[in-house]
């Protein structure tokens, strides 16, 4: 389980240092996500970017729509560090870039309500680690304008993500299975559990796209050595292998590494990974829509 404490500590200071490698693995699920966030974005009015992490996905938006007003939040100071570089960046080559992009760093649903009246709330894979789902996505909801969209990602099945899969295979080790939630990388993968959710929480007209995606776990002259470092340090390998004794680690290393090499193409290392892009409005009336017409058939 990942906490609001991991992500101001160790997990914030390892995403912060990993997050090239990071971006480098959401990249093809983020064209998917940056098309359906600039197909209902306003060219003006406020954005709100939950868990923008080191701050790709506000970037885009803020290229897609200049005049919009945007807002990235995340946890991590160490993040929004890296976010606020990047738009300092940014702007060193084009002064004009991004003129109404902003990062800040605290709690994403206290921030929301102090902001005012959002015409669009976007997340990528940041809404899956709130503890009390309902109570944050209703706050986020009470945030928001009349007639805002939401448009977020999540992970899909974890049975469908390779990335996770590989661990258990190479650690010997089994996720837990749980009935209670639990906040974490699948906490949203149930699409039916979702819309509840969202419903619970005052949001309308949901519905939800599966998105198979390369994710990209290593690169380069030796990409799955790069795979393998990568992966040591996020995501569900990490932590049995911090946890292996001194006997057993290089084991699990040799058996990662192995395994990784049956998904080289070329100089990348590509896992296969499964997520959900979801749509909803805070409109004054809920369409209702039945779960099988909001999950699409598995591709």
């Amino acid at each position: 389980m990942t906490s609001a404490g991991n992500w101001t500590g160790r997990v914030g200071h390892v995403w912060a240092a990993e997050w090239r490698r990071t971006d480098r693995s959401f990249a093809d699920l983020a064209r998917h996500l940056d098309a359906a966030i600039v197909h209902v974005a306003p060219n003006t009015g406020q954005a709100l970017d939950i868990g923008c992490g080191a701050g790709a996905t506000s970037l885009t938006l803020a290229e897609a729509r200049p005049k919009l007003a945007i807002t990235g939040i995340d946890l991590s100071d160490e993040l929004v560090a890296i976010a606020r570089q990047r738009l300092a960046h940014r702007r060193s080559s084009d002064p004009g870039a991004a003129p109404h992009l902003r990062f800040l760093s605290g709690n994403a649903v206290a921030l929301v309500q102090e902001a005012g009246p959002a015409d669009l709330v976007i997340s990528r894979h940041g809404l899956m680690f709130f503890p009390e789902p309902v109570n944050a996505l209703a706050a986020i909801r009470t945030g928001a304008g009349e007639e805002a969209s939401l448009v977020f990602s999540c992970f899909g099945d974890r049975a469908r993500n390779r990335f996770a899969t590989i661990a258990d295979d190479a650690t010997g080790s089994t996720a837990a299975l749980s009935r209670d939630y639990a906040p974490g990388p699948f906490a949203f993968s149930d699409a039916d559990q979702v819309a509840e959710w969202l419903a619970a929480a005052g949001w309308n007209e949901a519905t939800a796209a599966q998105v198979a995606f390369d994710y990209v776990a290593g690169e380069g002259a030796d990409p799955v050595a790069d795979a393998v470092s990568f992966l040591s340090r996020i995501g569900a390998v990490a932590r049995p292998l911090a946890e292996a004794t001194a006997a057993d680690r290089p084991i699990m290393l040799a058996r990662l590494s192995a395994m990784l090499s049956d998904h080289r193409i070329g100089d990348r290392v590509i896992l296969p990974a499964c997520a959900w892009i979801w749509r909803a409005r805070n409109v004054s009336a809920s369409s209702n829509i039945a779960p099988d017409r909001f999950r699409p058939p598995m591709r």
